[in-house]
């Protein structure tokens, strides 16, 4: 009996989704590995995996690379990416920020977003330091471990955080748990305040600093952060806020969000 149409479909839209999932887990995983490497980590059938690899190899997605028949992301997505580049608008003023950002304050200025459920450093300029404090470009972090993340779900409400947020990324990276009640009256607090600051749960020598960027409706899609040492950062706060926030919501109003209409709306 021939398969019907609407089951043709279905195959091809499972095979697209693990498509995805294979270059997503590359990305996350940094490193080339062999198709049953991958399929062992996704828990996917064997067969399958090399059949979508060998497909994202001839169209350029992926690369062999490091030997032994390791693929990894191909150059054909560095394309693509650059495209998407040029064209999103939040991209490009995000980098002109970012320098302005590191030269006015001296500190390493970022531009953050949400990855799935997760937080993600996207954009980096190291500050002028003799020590560098930075992060990894792309790495997913659990979202209350960071400032960004507290402005970053502010558009939810409590149950939707709770359910978008795992509950093992309450446990902070020193082992002790955060009460998801604080972390909800952080939020909250947040998007009054407009900026979320604090010594950082990663790295307890720094202080961080971020504050949103808006797009039309209010929502903050994406943060721009400033990482400083800690006494720096609580010394300067003032001065890196005020900076912190003339780039933020100048990137805000180039994105169409009006200050002045959203208070009017409340």
């Amino acid at each position: 009996m021939a398969d019907s149409a609407e089951d043709i479909t279905s195959r091809r839209m499972r095979g697209l989704d693990r498509a995805f999932e294979i270059l997503e887990f590359l990305r996350v995983k940094r490193q080339p590995m062999r198709p049953n490497e991958i399929a062992v980590e996704i828990g996917a059938p064997r067969s399958s995996v090399y059949e979508l690899v060998n497909l994202l190899l001839r169209h350029g997605m992926l690369d062999y690379q490091g030997g032994d028949g390791r693929v990894f992301l191909g150059r054909k997505l560095y394309f693509l990416g650059t495209a998407y580049a040029d064209q999103f608008d939040l991209m490009r003023e995000s980098e002109e920020m970012l320098v302005r950002l590191a030269t006015e304050t001296r500190e390493t200025a970022q531009m953050c977003l949400l990855e799935g459920n997760k937080y993600t450093v996207a954009m980096m300029r190291e500050g002028i330091r003799p020590f560098r404090i930075s992060s990894n470009i792309g790495e997913l972090v659990p979202i209350p471990w960071t400032a960004s993340g507290r402005l970053l779900v502010s558009h939810l409400t409590d149950s939707e955080i709770l359910d978008f947020i795992p509950a093992d990324d309450f446990v902070l990276p020193n082992g002790n748990p955060l009460d998801p009640a604080k972390f909800i009256a952080e939020v909250r607090q947040a998007a009054i305040d407009g900026y979320f600051t604090f010594n950082s749960a990663v790295e307890n020598f720094t202080h961080c600093f971020a504050a949103p960027v808006k797009q039309v409706d209010g929502q903050a899609v994406a943060t721009l952060c400033l990482v400083a040492p800690k006494e720096d950062g609580l010394r300067n706060r003032t001065q890196y806020l005020e900076s912190l926030l003339a780039a933020s919501n100048e990137i805000s109003e180039r994105l169409g969000f009006s200050a002045t209409r959203a208070r009017m709306a409340r």
